[in-house]
């Protein structure tokens, strides 16, 4: 994974290329990815229906189990609420359950106080670890004009971008934590919030140059005091002098001045995280570039089902890659 300052002389330098060792297996997963067989355990039958309320209120038709399951089928097939509302009830019928499905203007309303499960979407559950976790930050267009109207008009639209942070198990490529907030909030800021959904030990932190500074390795230390965190200096990084022993950081400032920063990111095993650039260009092209919900809470339901939406599939299909021993030239 050559670095930016090679940008220049980057054509001269080959390309690996790689194989997918277990590719009769990989394409069968792709195929079931596609299949329409539908399966529901009895235990989701019995929970279809919301439980009853003890408090005052309305009582609700549909758990939230219902709702996430009709809102991930439409997110899996690109299709709005009334057609996967349309899907479901066609589903159902083929199936002979008599099962009431939820209708969008359900759906709308429920998107936006549904919350998942304690247990967490599709990633691993505490116990398992440790872990080596990727993290990077990626843009989300908010449904509407937006840059359209600043191009064509000069209008400034209030609606604009979503940035969606993730987190990502280095070993099975499945997303372990997601924050979505405002195009406005640094990356740095969201390491504690992906951190605290994560409960298992965490083994190595690699992220890019954005998340440098000691708040990162604060919060990682807080989190898992003996992981090893691996995040590129800034170019004009000075190592400080008045602290024993030095810290990772400063480890790190050392061994890119002695040796350079290409061997830097071969000893560190940097160049890992181009799996989480890999998750985010999985998620743009599997679920979409533009959030199709409008509220805020809306928008986290959207990302939360999408990020399980991505896991089953991996877990469905996942190609093993080995290193071609000759490189393009």
């Amino acid at each position: 994974m050559p670095f930016k300052h090679n940008a220049a002389r980057r054509h001269r330098i080959g390309k690996m290329k790689f194989k997918v060792t277990n590719w009769p297996e990989y394409k069968a997963g792709l195929r079931q990815r596609g299949s329409l067989t539908v399966w529901i355990a009895p235990e989701a039958l019995s929970l279809w229906q919301a439980p009853k309320r003890m408090t005052r209120g309305g009582q609700q038709r549909y758990s939230d189990l219902a709702i996430e399951t009709t809102l991930m089928l439409g997110m899996v097939f690109g299709l709005r609420l009334r057609q996967t509302e349309g899907l479901l009830t066609s589903v159902l019928k083929l199936m002979g359950l008599d099962l009431a499905v939820p209708d969008h203007t359900t759906l709308s309303r429920r998107a936006r106080t549904w919350r998942s499960s304690g247990e967490r979407q599709g990633g691993r559950l505490s116990g398992e670890g440790p872990v080596h976790v990727l993290i990077d930050s990626t843009g989300l267009e908010i449904c509407g004009a937006g840059q359209w109207l600043e191009e064509k008009h000069g209008t400034r639209s209030r609606r604009s971008w979503r940035k969606l942070h993730l987190a990502l198990d280095a070993d099975s490529g499945e997303i372990i934590a997601h924050v979505m907030t405002d195009q406005d909030t640094g990356d740095a800021t969201q390491v504690e919030p992906l951190l605290d959904q994560i409960g298992i030990p965490i083994r190595q932190f690699t992220a890019d140059g954005a998340y440098d500074g000691k708040p990162t390795y604060d919060a990682v230390t807080s989190h898992s005091a003996d992981a090893a965190i691996v995040i590129p200096p800034r170019v004009n990084a000075v190592k400080r002098s008045d602290i024993e022993p030095p810290s990772q950081r400063d480890r790190h400032i050392a061994a890119i001045n002695t040796d350079g920063r290409m061997t830097w990111q071969a000893v560190t095993g940097y160049g890992k995280r181009s799996l989480v650039e890999t998750a985010i260009g999985r998620y743009k092209a599997v679920i979409g570039r533009r959030l199709r919900a409008r509220s805020f809470d809306a928008q986290q339901t959207e990302v939360a089902i999408g990020c399980a939406v991505l896991n089953r599939m991996l877990t469905c299909a996942r190609p093993k890659s080995a290193r071609s021993k000759v490189a393009a030239t």
